[in-house]
């Protein structure tokens, strides 16, 4: 049996445009299975995914799509019940949502003390390989490190060395690369290093427009509250890759990705609750 469904939140209408760029149905999914069924590592019928992804928006076929491609790809497993299917983690899904929820989560933790050190990798790919260039590019910066220069990494956190071998072992470029952990000497500005390394201002728009899209909700229900729970955690989600997780000392005055986490902190303990009654309720009525 399945519930009525409810305009998702109180507040104007958000077109997707709005929503900080349209979100995929395979991406929403993978937010729904991190908050959760990995914290309860149950399994989840077929109807309940779809019936919440109707409440975000998210056509069936999309959503059917969206199974597929993350099975495919090994992270969800299908156990058929008669007619009907319920999907579970499969140990590769568990570990990798493990991680990206610590990511998130680690995002909107508070600011830790920094003493000054910081780590350098130089990472040498040859001049055509285009491909792995880029997923070097964005694996690095899942990890934290911005480019300061051609072949030149840097990062305050130093705790983040083991991430970035991993990374080069996995994408065959250890032989050649070098790391460091320095203090910067008495040549150059660490602000303008800083500033070489990642674009403060464009990251600082999408905290903006992240507090503003967030600042408009105001769920009633439980059901609403999880909708809403799930968008929060889904804009949030970005922040690992855009942000590298500065230390005070070398970001702006006033930045905004302090208010944001703030903010995401707040929500999500707010919300946490009822969304999970939702949920529960949700998953029960299948």
């Amino acid at each position: 049996m399945t519930a009525a469904r409810e305009t998702p939140l109180e507040g104007p209408t958000l077109t997707r445009r709005q929503e900080l760029g349209a979100a995929s149905a395979r991406s929403l999914l993978l937010t729904v299975l991190g908050e959760f069924v990995l914290p309860s590592g149950e399994q989840v019928w077929t109807s309940t995914l779809l019936e919440l992804a109707a409440d975000l928006d998210v056509a069936e076929k999309a959503a059917r799509q969206a199974l597929m491609r993350t099975a495919d790809d090994g992270w969800i497993a299908a156990q058929r019940i008669g007619r009907e299917t319920r999907w579970g983690l499969t140990e590769q899904g568990t570990r990798l949502l493990t991680d990206g929820t610590r990511r998130i989560y680690d995002a909107a933790s508070e600011e830790q003390p920094w003493d000054g050190s910081w780590l350098v990798l130089t990472v040498t790919v040859p001049e055509n390989a285009r491909a792995l260039r880029q997923r070097l590019r964005t694996q690095l910066g899942w990890a934290g490190l911005g480019s300061s220069s051609p072949g030149v990494w840097v990062t305050p956190r130093v705790d983040r060395e083991a991430e970035a071998a991993r990374v080069l072992e996995e994408l065959g470029l250890t032989a050649g690369s070098w790391s460091f952990v320095a203090r910067s000497g008495q040549v150059g500005d660490e602000r303008s290093l800083v500033r070489s390394a990642w674009d403060l201002d464009a990251i600082e728009t999408r905290y903006e427009e992240f507090l503003e899209l967030v600042g408009s909700r105001r769920p009633r229900t439980d059901r609403q509250a999880l909708v809403a729970q799930v968008r929060l955690v889904q804009e949030w989600r970005r922040f690992p890759l855009l942000d590298p997780g500065l230390p005070r000392e070398l970001l702006p005055p006033r930045w905004s990705g302090n208010r944001a986490a703030q903010v995401f902190r707040e929500r999500h303990a707010t919300w946490a609750p009822r969304a999970r009654a939702a949920w529960d309720a949700l998953a029960r009525t299948d």
